[in-house]
């Protein structure tokens, strides 16, 4: 009778929290990770999927919660979680693009090799033997994602897609009971994606668990054993790849259609109950408080006749406030008014000037006879 053991768990994050001031970034996450075995992270963008990452390798101090590897609580420390054994990848690309292919893999080997820095500095017999299966060992890596003939090629003049397999190359060097690829295909087109699916089913091959964080649905459909699902900080679901993705809280956090239960589900009621009753507060309103509005519509329009009638009224006034004007001799002036009276309508200066020459015109000729 053959027994089958069941697969011990590499990775153990219980509780993992991360708070920045007012902000929960990540919140009462929990995930296991069994030795030689996929999972994908997925998420829509902001859900938490990178910081999650960084508080399980030591870039961040999780604010709540402990990350286990094998059953031994990592120091948040980055150097001592790769030492344990938990390698991985960046977003964005990490390489020394000044540095060679090769150098770059040799330098994740730093943290297998025990020589010093008097060893480094004498390069004794036990350095130069270090060295050399370093080398060895890098070139074994190269020679597995093929980048074996570019080993002495700069780094920054390999393609997109082969600085991806480079990064991972370098994580590998380190040789990890787990690795953590942050969104390997980012980038890349259909034929370098399906190269990269065929690398990673080769390293679980070789006994190392993968965690990969992705947004190529169908990618990590493919790929993974198991897939978590994060929404805002939260483990939304957690299953294969037929569980989440047929599950309508996964399709309604992509689409963005809130949902019940979502995270953030009692703020927005807060927000829903304050609105309606505003609508409501609106809707008590007296329908007497329009009346005025419409009784001061009314008034306007009828008093607007009657403002425009008095306009005539006030031109006929006009001739006699020109005859008023004292009649003068030739070289006698005339007394200045006492008070200027305040003309009721505008009169143009040419207008008064005309008045002024014919009244002393008329004068003249009086004179004159």
């Amino acid at each position: 009778m053959t027994t089958t053991t069941a697969p011990s768990p590499v990775l153990e994050a219980s509780g993992v929290t991360m708070r920045f001031g007012g902000l929960t970034a990540v919140r009462s996450v929990d995930l296991t990770v069994n030795s030689g075995e996929i999972v994908g992270l997925i998420g829509p963008n902001g859900a938490g999927k990178t910081t999650f990452f960084n508080c399980l390798t030591g870039l961040y101090v999780p604010t709540e919660g402990k990350v286990s590897y094998k059953g031994t609580v990592l120091p948040p420390k980055p150097h001592l979680v790769t030492s344990a054994g938990i390698a991985r990848t960046f977003q964005n690309i990490r390489l020394f693009a000044n540095m060679t292919v090769l150098e770059n893999v040799l330098v994740g080997r730093h943290t297998r090799t025990k020589e010093g820095l008097w060893s480094a500095l004498l390069r004794g017999p036990g350095f130069r033997k270090a060295e050399a299966t370093s080398r060895e060992r890098a070139m074994e890596l190269l020679e597995f994602i093929g980048l074996a003939h570019k080993a002495d090629h700069l780094s920054r003049n390999l393609p997109y897609g082969e600085q991806r397999k480079l990064e991972i190359a370098r994580a590998m060097a380190s040789e990890p009971g787990l690795l953590l690829l942050d969104e390997p295909t980012a980038g890349m087109n259909p034929q370098e994606t399906r190269a990269t699916e065929d690398l990673v089913f080769a390293i679980r091959d070789r006994g190392i668990a993968v965690l990969v964080i992705e947004h190529d649905m169908r990618f990590i459909f493919n790929l993974s054993d198991r897939v978590a699902c994060l929404v805002q900080g939260e483990k939304l679901v957690e299953g294969t790849s037929d569980v989440v993705q047929g599950d309508e809280r996964v399709i309604a956090a992509y689409l963005g259609t809130p949902f019940e239960g979502a995270p953030g589900a009692d703020e927005l009621a807060e927000v829903e109950a304050a609105e309606a009753g505003g609508a409501g507060t609106a809707a008590a309103t007296p329908a007497d408080a329009t009346v005025p509005a419409q009784a001061t519509e009314t008034a306007t329009a009828t008093e607007t006749p009657h403002t425009t009638e008095t306009a005539p009224a006030t031109e006929t006034a006009e001739p006699a406030t020109a005859t008023d004007t004292p009649e003068t001799t030739p070289g006698e002036t005339p007394d200045a008014p006492d008070a200027p009276a305040a003309p009721a309508t505008t009169e143009t200066p040419e207008a008064a000037q005309d008045d002024a020459s014919a009244e002393s015109t008329t004068s003249k000729e009086g004179n004159a006879q």
